[in-house]
């Protein structure tokens, strides 16, 4: 599929007509003033280049700027051209919803995903590893006094999040939500790297999507972690990707070592961020960026990641 380039000729369809037939649209502001009031979105992503700012252009899906290119973002969506309209018309109702309906919405977008064929053709393609016994993962709980540390604890795997750190996170967030006396709810990881995400291995191993649903809404930590999230402080090195990212931008603050880098894969396995992220992300750094994010696939150095708001500080030993 082709992207369209002429704003004017965008702008002239976006009232009156309901047909695209583009995986998306590229719009130059250079050489557009301003964004019509009336605007009729296409189902793909709308994306402006040549400039960061003017009159409605908050309405595009995301405007490209570094570390993303035009180009990178056009090869991504060309090759999932559904998943990547999924994504943005998620993104573009979530500001509209409460933080829960905002999950929930996400998570039957994710659900939907997975049923699709383009998910469907990376599971066939994936390499295939040996998948590590469940429980492998694990947390330790550090209580003193009034603080809470909660570190992710499977370093040699660069803390990968399968399913049984997955409920060993929502039970930990959902004890430091109840317990009141708690002040200050701290979250950590062992290791050279913050968290590479979810487990891959595990992935397509629920096959129904209304079922893998049920599952996240009852076990997301992400759920869990509203109620802590005014006292939760998050501090990351090295690789934030995936449901890792997504489950610290939830936090009160962040803060990152200098080595720290930040990246949503998903778009590329045929899926949205699924762990809370299209919700967090969205709240911390803007629809925007969130999209482009995802869109790009891009990583996100520390430096940069600063600028937009992801995190709060660079602090190579947090205390």
């Amino acid at each position: 599929m082709e992207s369209r380039d002429a704003a004017g000729d965008c702008w002239q369809r976006w009232p009156d007509e309901a047909s695209w037939d583009s995986a998306l649209t590229f719009v130059d502001l250079a050489a557009t003033s301003a964004v019509p009031e009336r605007v009729a979105m296409p189902p793909g992503p709308v994306i402006g280049i040549n400039g960061l700012g003017g009159s409605g252009f908050d309405r595009l899906d995301t405007i490209i700027e570094a570390p993303a290119t035009a180009e990178a973002v056009r090869r991504q969506v060309s090759a999932r051209p559904k998943t990547a309209a999924v994504i943005v018309q998620l993104l573009r109702i979530l500001p509209e919803l409460t933080i829960e309906a905002g999950l929930t919405a996400e998570s039957m977008a994710y659900g939907l995903l997975q049923g699709s064929e383009e998910h469907a053709g990376w599971l066939a393609r994936r390499e295939r590893g040996s998948r590590p016994a469940l429980g492998e993962s694990s947390l330790v709980l550090d209580r003193t006094g009034d603080e809470l540390t909660i570190s992710l604890s499977a370093p040699e795997r660069g803390n990968t999040i399968d399913r049984h750190m997955r409920d060993q996170l929502h039970g930990a967030f959902e004890f430091a939500a109840i317990d009141v006396e708690l002040t200050r709810v701290r979250l950590r990881a062992e290791g050279r790297s913050f968290s590479l995400g979810a487990e891959l291995s595990e992935f397509g191993t629920t096959r129904d999507p209304a079922t893998a649903h049920d599952i996240r809404y009852r076990t997301l930590p992400a759920r869990a972690v509203l109620g802590c999230a005014d006292r939760l402080e998050v501090h990351v090195q090295g690789a934030c990707v995936g449901a890792g990212l997504e489950l610290a931008a939830f936090a009160r603050r962040i803060t990152a070592s200098r080595n720290a880098w930040f990246q949503l894969p998903e778009l590329a396995m045929g899926l949205l961020p699924g762990a809370g992220g299209c919700v967090s992300l969205t709240r911390r750094i803007g629809r925007q960026r969130t999209a482009l994010m995802i869109l790009s696939g891009k990583r996100i150095s520390a430096a940069r990641a600063l600028d937009w708001g992801l995190i709060d500080a660079i602090v190579d030993d947090p205390a």
